[in-house]
C-alpha cells in the first residue's frame, strides 16, 4: 500500500473532516481523546498558523494526523499524534512519528493520554525518556462539602464577557501560570475561542475581586503585589479566578461531568486561602447545577496542589504522560 506523508499550516475543511472522523474513531477504540482540547479547538478552526499538521495518507485514506507546535522557544517543539485504529500494527505510528521529527530536527516533546501502552512503546523504542505525567483527579458531588470565607476585601462575582473582563484575565493567567509553558500562554484569541463553545457559561466562571487600589495578602507566594494586567468591569482589580466547566460524554466516555477547568491566583494574593475558596465555589455551583462528579487535571509534580485537592476529597482517576527526545 502507497503511504505518504503531507506537511500542512492551515488545514482546509474536507481535511478537518478527515482528521475528525480520524481522532473519533480513537476515542471511541481507546475511550480517550488522543488530541488535547487546546489541539481540537485550533484543528476545528482549520489549523494554527504558528503551528503546523502533519497527515499520513495509506492509499487514498487518512491513517493518522500529527500536530506539531514549535512556539515555546524555552522547552522545544511539542507534538500531539494519532494513528486511525484500522491502521495499527502497521507500522504507520513510527512512520507518522518519523515525520514530525524530521519536521522539529530530532527534539520534541510529545504527548500520550491515558497513558496508552501502545504509545509508550512507541515513545520509548524511538529514544523518547518520561518527563512529566498529568493527573486526572475527580470527586463525587453527592459527598458534603465544607464551607469558605473570602479573604478580607475579596469578594467574588462572575465573569463579563466582551467587557475588559478579558483583557484582566489574559494578564492574571499569564502571571499566575508563568512558569506553565502552555497555561500561561493563552491569548485573548484563545479565550474568546472557548468563549464560542458551546459548553461556555459566564454563570460558572467566578472572579475574586478587590477594589481598585487596594494591596493583597502577600504571604510568601512570589508575587509583587501589582495589579495583574489592569481593571475589571466596575474598576475592580483581578485577585483570583476559577473557571468552571460541564461537558457530557465527548469522547470521555460518561455521563455530564464538572470541571475545575482553571484556577489561577494573583502570587500576591497566595497564602491567604484564596485558592481553597474559590475552588470550593466552583464545586458548589457545579453541585448546584445537579451534577454527581468533578473532575480536574493537576501536574503530578504540583504537590501543594495535590495535597489541597486529596484534602478536597478527590482522588486520582487518570494520567496522560509526556515524553521527550
Amino acid at each position: 500500500m502507497n503511504v505518504r506523508v503531507e506537511h500542512r499550516g492551515r488545514l482546509d475543511g474536507q481535511e478537518v473532516a478527515a482528521v475528525l472522523t480520524v481522532v473519533e474513531a480513537a476515542t471511541e477504540a481507546d475511550g480517550v481523546r488522543p488530541l488535547n482540547e487546546h489541539v481540537m479547538l485550533h484543528l476545528r478552526y482549520g489549523g494554527d498558523e504558528r503551528a503546523g499538521a502533519v497527515l499520513l495518507y495509506a492509499g487514498d485514506d487518512l491513517a493518522g494526523y500529527a500536530h506539531v507546535d514549535p512556539t515555546d522557544p524555552v522547552e522545544g517543539p511539542s507534538g500531539e499524534l494519532v494513528i486511525h485504529p484500522a491502521f495499527r500494527g502497521q507500522g504507520h505510528g513510527r512512520h507518522l512519528l518519523q515525520a514530525v521529527l524530521d519536521r522539529t530536527g530530532g527534539h520534541l516533546r510529545l504527548w500520550a493520554h491515558g497513558g496508552h501502552p501502545g504509545a509508550e512503546a512507541l515513545a520509548l523504542s524511538t529514544g523518547f525518556t518520561k518527563i512529566r505525567s498529568l493527573w486526572q483527579m475527580r470527586r463525587s458531588l453527592f459527598a458534603a462539602l465544607p464551607g469558605f470565607e473570602l479573604p478580607d476585601g475579596v469578594r467574588l462575582r462572575t465573569f463579563e464577557p466582551g467587557s475588559s473582563d478579558e483583557e484582566a484575565w489574559v494578564a492574571l493567567n499569564a502571571k499566575a501560570f508563568a512558569h506553565h509553558p502552555e497555561q500561561g500562554a493563552w491569548t485573548l484569541e484563545d479565550l474568546r475561542r472557548r468563549e464560542q463553545e458551546p459548553w461556555f457559561d459566564p454563570a460558572g466562571f467566578f472572579l475574586a475581586v478587590r477594589p481598585a487600589g487596594s494591596g493583597g495578602t502577600d504571604n510568601g507566594g512570589g508575587g509583587s503585589g501589582d495589579s495583574a494586567g489592569g481593571g475589571t468591569t466596575g474598576g475592580d482589580r483581578l485577585a483570583g479566578f476559577h473557571w468552571t466547566k460541564v461537558h457530557g460524554d465527548g469522547g470521555h466516555g460518561h455521563e455530564p461531568i464538572g470541571e475545575v477547568y482553571v484556577i489561577g491566583v494573583d502570587p500576591a494574593e497566595q497564602g491567604g486561602g484564596l485558592g481553597r475558596s474559590l475552588t470550593l465555589a466552583g464545586l458548589s455551583h457545579l453541585r448546584a447545577r445537579g451534577l454527581a462528579q468533578v473532575m480536574l487535571y493537576v501536574d503530578e509534580s504540583n504537590t501543594a496542589a495535590i495535597h489541597l485537592y486529596e484534602k478536597l476529597g478527590f482522588t486520582r482517576w487518570d494520567v496522560d504522560v509526556m515524553y521527550r527526545r
